[in-house]
């Protein structure tokens, strides 16, 4: 009697998996390039860009999704004022077109949550799609007084809050508060933008 064989299961590049990692100085093109394919080359001009430009993303909070060696997906956070609140912005979050089924999304917002839960941080706001971000626990709760320096849509103001009221009364305008990229490297980027 001859025992019975395993199928054999072809092993497709879906099936390939990703790490998440701390970005590094090397994923800056590559990180460029995508965003440009996700959001077009316009996305300089949106509104939560005027809370990023000359500044540094909050320390240990830039995150990539690195798949066979490319860069497919990114995350960062700021530091920002919420009317006078301290809290974080999350954005740009971008995946690969090519990779958007794989959960890089989901499992880049759970590290970048869970590390600035980590770090100390109480308040976490985006502008996004609420049925997408509400499974991240994100709603429009606590942002009905807050605005941005551009337009945007109300309802897209979301936030999420890991020390309770941590936004409680917050308003007015969220403005950014984190570190500024050296001047050489402010003007760097801002070349690349307009090319």
């Amino acid at each position: 009697m001859t025992a019975p064989r395993k199928p054999q299961i072809a092993l497709t590049s879906k099936a390939v998996p990703f790490v998440i990692r701390a970005e590094r100085a090397t994923d800056v093109a590559m990180r460029e390039a995508l965003l440009d394919v996700c959001f077009g080359e316009n996305r300089h001009g949106r509104t939560c860009q005027r809370l990023r430009d000359g500044r540094a993303p909050a320390a240990g909070l830039a995150l990539s999704a690195v798949r066979e060696g490319k860069l497919v997906g990114t995350v960062r956070l700021w530091h920002v004022s919420a009317g006078g609140r301290p809290a974080l912005v999350l954005g740009p979050l971008a995946v690969d077109p090519a990779c958007r089924e794989l959960g890089i999304g989901a499992a880049l917002m759970h590290q970048a949550l869970a590390a600035a839960r980590a770090r100390g941080h109480e308040a976490v706001i985006l502008l996004g799609d609420a049925p997408y971000y509400a499974r991240f626990g994100f709603s429009g709760e606590k942002t009905g007084a807050l605005s941005l320096p551009g337009p945007f849509e109300r309802d897209r103001l979301l936030a999420i809050e890991f020390a309770d009221g941590a936004l409680d009364g917050a308003e007015g305008m969220i403005v950014p508060t984190g570190a500024t990229l050296p001047k050489r490297r402010a003007v760097r980027a801002l070349h690349a933008h307009a090319a």
